[in-house]
């Protein structure tokens, strides 16, 4: 009799337990393979899935990802786990502006959902590619408590951290594939140090091991005062700011904080300088200056961003049945922010929504970046001594940068790179695309390589995307430049 007591009792503890375990699992995470997209004809020619990864339990909090298999068709392509910068910015933005199998057809808004074609330079052509929603309140990633919006970019790399070790546990035929981090802008401080956790991982023992083989950042944010200071020599060197003034600035503003200057003069001087640089693209000092399309509030200078914001908030009923709460300014056609624009209309349809797998009342408006409206605390100073950490331990790493981008110039990213004091092994010299010049590169000792792209702006495959996919498609299947 007692025995089988003992026996009932293990019976419902296992039972219990089990059911616990499922439910833990439902919550954990959710996926749906997504076979169309609305705005896209016919089925996808690639295999996306999109779903939720809980990364907070006690605040519910949940990242949202959309996940394209390589294209290559091989059992050991690369995975690449790639995240997007700027204040929230969603993981759309690399996926239909940069890197994806998909992007916007630029042609004027007509009340429908934006059309999409293929990406021919998409990197999901040679690799596995999982974009995410981070930090939490980024595109349709959200939290069920308020608390758990309030992180920031260490808290934020740890979530990636047990984000990525839950996704490849419950998708284990990726597990053995060489692994990647990678991201562009403000994403560059947190990359290296994610690279740095997972290597901590690794030698811990902790499981499952992941295959981590290197990183990629570009036209990286590092933290350092130099991201700031080397916009003063880079636009000296485009004739921006004359010699005067340039000269002024060093003398003035030696050893200063060129964004929060104490001295009064290099203040004045450096007031001046951003006066000049209004006047040019700073993503692209080459291209026309356009409005910024992002959600409010911005600084309507002419007409044009006026009238803009006008037409999209009283015309964007968007088949939600709901007004857009947040429009961005509509940009002229010809500017390459119109896409940005229309993803405001596809993102926030009602069948894209269904089409992806959104969860209902967790996102009421979808917005491509945020600007200063959710907390994010910046408390990694630096980034560099984790990319001479992680090098140092053998790892591959990538850094390249648009040679026209002036809101993280190149001379910043070089100098730092070089600060790093590894040993040259490939010196400077060209790379090529079609028998053309497609900017320079360098490789360092410590598996570091440093690349330009030519013509590239901020970030740089949105403005030179064949250039960037041969760069990165050498570079990941470990050919040369």
């Amino acid at each position: 009799m007692i025995r089988r007591l003992l026996l009932l009792l293990c019976f419902l503890c296992l039972v219990s337990l089990t059911r616990r375990q499922l439910a833990l699992a439902a919550t954990a995470s959710s996926s749906k393979v997504v076979s169309s997209l609305p705005g896209f004809h016919g089925r996808l020619p690639f295999h996306l899935e999109t779903g939720y990864v809980e990364v907070d339990e006690d605040n519910g909090a949940e990242l949202f990802y959309y996940f394209v298999e390589s294209e290559a068709g091989g059992e050991n392509d690369p995975f690449l786990l790639w995240l997007t910068g700027g204040d929230h910015c969603s993981v759309l933005s690399g996926l239909a502006f940069e890197i994806g199998p998909f992007k916007f057809v630029k042609e004027p808004y007509n009340g429908t959902v934006p059309s999409l074609e293929i990406n021919p330079n998409s990197w999901t052509k040679v690799a596995h590619i999982l974009f995410v929603d981070t930090p939490v309140g980024a595109g349709f990633s959200f939290s069920k408590h308020p608390q758990g919006y309030d992180v920031g970019q260490v808290s934020t790399s740890l979530q990636l951290h047990e984000f990525l070790i839950k996704w490849l546990t419950e998708h284990p035929k990726f597990l053995s594939s060489p692994l990647y981090i990678g991201g562009d802008s403000l994403a560059g401080i947190i990359v290296p140090f994610i690279a740095q956790k997972i290597t901590e991982g690794i030698d811990a023992g902790r499981s499952p091991l992941l295959n981590l083989k290197g990183y990629l950042v570009g036209n990286p944010v590092t933290g350092e005062k130099i991201d700031e200071s080397s916009k003063v020599p880079y636009a000296h060197g485009f004739c921006i700011i004359s010699d005067q003034l340039y000269e002024t600035i060093l003398e003035r503003c030696q050893g200063q904080d060129y964004k929060n200057p104490t001295n009064a003069l290099c203040a004045q001087s450096l007031d001046t300088f951003n006066s000049l640089l209004s006047q040019v693209m700073e993503p692209q000092i080459l291209f026309v200056k356009c409005v910024y399309s992002s959600n409010g509030p911005t600084v309507e200078t002419d007409n044009l961003a006026g009238h803009g914001r006008k037409v999209l908030s009283e015309e964007a009923g968007i088949e939600m049945g709901k007004r857009v709460k947040k429009p961005p300014v509509r940009p002229p056609l010809d500017c390459i922010d119109y896409s940005h624009y229309l993803s405001y209309f596809w993102a926030n349809d009602e069948r894209t929504r269904d089409a992806l797998g959104i969860k209902k009342g967790t996102v009421d408006e979808w917005v491509r970046c945020h600007t200063g409206d959710l907390p994010y605390s910046k408390d990694i100073e630096s980034s560099i001594k984790y990319h001479e950490n992680v090098t140092a331990n053998g790892y591959r790493a990538l850094v390249y940068s648009g040679d026209h981008d002036l809101v993280v110039p190149f001379l910043g990213t070089q100098s730092w790179v070089r600060s790093l004091g590894f040993p040259i092994v490939d010196d400077w010299r060209v790379w090529h695309v079609n028998g053309q010049s497609a900017g320079f590169t360098i490789t360092y000792s410590n598996n570091m390589t440093f690349a330009t792209i030519k013509g590239a702006g901020h970030t740089a495959p949105e403005y030179e995307p064949e250039r960037c996919f041969a760069m990165f498609s050498r570079w990941i299947l470990n050919k040369p430049l």
